[in-house]
């Protein structure tokens, strides 16, 4: 049967929230009914739930990811001559919070199957400075958390997890990104498996009194109101986002699920076609949850795979096809090209792919014949 399928988004929002629209119109209304968008009751539900989820004893609502970051450095009393190790290979909010502060982003190399943190790489890059170590759950898959966190205590060091594209990720022992470290960050960017309607974020701690500094620091250090020992910012969740998320949580198991399902739909229908020869696919560690953030196949072939799938109206990205070191803002730090070689081929190679739950048996097809079609041309 031909496969009438002639467009596929790399994301379609409009499909999931036609799933949803029942639950969500009625909780935005309340609020907007009760006009109270700044903190009370509903974001105080909305982070009780979710901690709950994570596996958190705390959980705070904030601003975005990228705040989320910038709050748990600052709670942390990172400064200027402080070194912090990040990967070299991530979204850009990763190495640019710590630069926010004056401190110095270290840079490390990446594991080429998970595209995680290399612990060894980890352990040879920390110095006397080192104040912090960020590893990053990339594309839905828990770092080497066991072997970073080894290194983080032989250090002395605190550890910030990354974790804006893995909520929910596991380990093998059932334990969840952003429990590992001192404090996880979370983004509820749109197009996130939990995503809002804008920005969003979300720390995550086991210490009380980081998670009392962090609720200050999130709402310019004030305690009491008007009283402030510390300098924070403005880093609070908004009430209308707190409640679009609380009714997504609901859902994100089922979500998850999809998106594994049709991972696995696209590595089997890949060694079907006879292409795992020209093409990786992720590789999933063994035991662990992946929630598929994103699915990122690997070729050498990228750009011209990348204009092929385009040009056959199928969405796809790049994430992310420059490392940190050979960004133009770090040129300070000294870095050059080719100091990371698997991070910097991982960033000439990978591409994303659509992954998303309501994606169609027809619409998953049609990616995988696109990309038959390329490689027997």
């Amino acid at each position: 049967m031909e496969n009438k399928i002639k467009n596929v988004p790399l994301l379609d929002l409009k499909a999931q929230y036609a799933t949803l629209r029942n639950e969500i119109e009625p909780v935005i209304k309340e609020v907007i009914e009760s006009q109270y968008f700044i903190g009370g009751p509903k974001l105080k539900e909305f982070e009780d739930t979710i901690a709950e989820y994570c596996q958190s004893k705390y959980a705070l609502g904030v601003s975005s990811g990228t705040d989320a970051l910038l709050l748990a450095l600052m709670a942390l009393d990172i400064k200027a001559g402080d070194e912090v190790i990040v990967p070299v290979y991530s979204f850009f909010a990763t190495a640019g919070c710590v630069s926010r502060l004056d401190a110095k982003p270290v840079f490390v190399d990446i594991d080429p199957q998970t595209y995680n943190m290399d612990p060894e790489a980890l352990q040879k890059a920390i110095t006397p400075k080192t104040k912090v170590i960020i590893p990053v759950h990339l594309y839905g898959q828990l770092a080497n958390m066991e072997a970073i966190m080894k290194i983080a205590k032989e250090n002395n060091l605190y550890v910030i997890e990354d974790a804006a594209q893995a909520i929910g990720s596991e380990n093998e022992k059932s334990q969840r990104a952003g429990t590992f470290g001192d404090i996880g960050c979370f983004s509820f960017f749109p197009s996130k498996n939990l995503g809002g309607f804008g920005d969003g974020g979300l720390v995550t701690t086991q210490n009380e009194a980081l998670y009392n500094k962090m609720n200050y620091l999130k709402n310019h250090g004030a305690h009491p109101k008007y009283y402030h020992k510390l300098i924070g910012g403005n880093f609070r969740l908004d009430s209308l986002q707190a409640v679009v998320l609380d009714v997504k949580l609901r859902h994100l198991d089922n979500w998850t699920k999809g998106r594994q399902e049709n991972a696995a739909y696209y590595t089997e229908g890949i060694t079907e076609r006879k292409l795992d020869g020209d093409i990786q696919t992720p590789v999933a560690i063994e035991g662990y949850r992946h929630i598929y953030n994103q699915f990122i196949l690997r070729s050498g072939k990228r750009d011209e795979l990348l204009a092929h799938l385009r040009s056959k109206n199928i969405g796809c990205e790049v994430y992310y096809p420059v490392t940190f070191n050979n960004q133009e803002c770090f040129a300070y730090l000294g870095y050059k090209e080719g100091d990371f070689p698997i991070a910097e081929t991982a960033a000439k190679e990978t591409l994303a792919i659509p992954i998303y739950p309501e994606l169609t048996n027809e619409q998953k097809n049609y990616i995988l014949d696109s990309i038959a079609e390329f490689f027997d041309a």
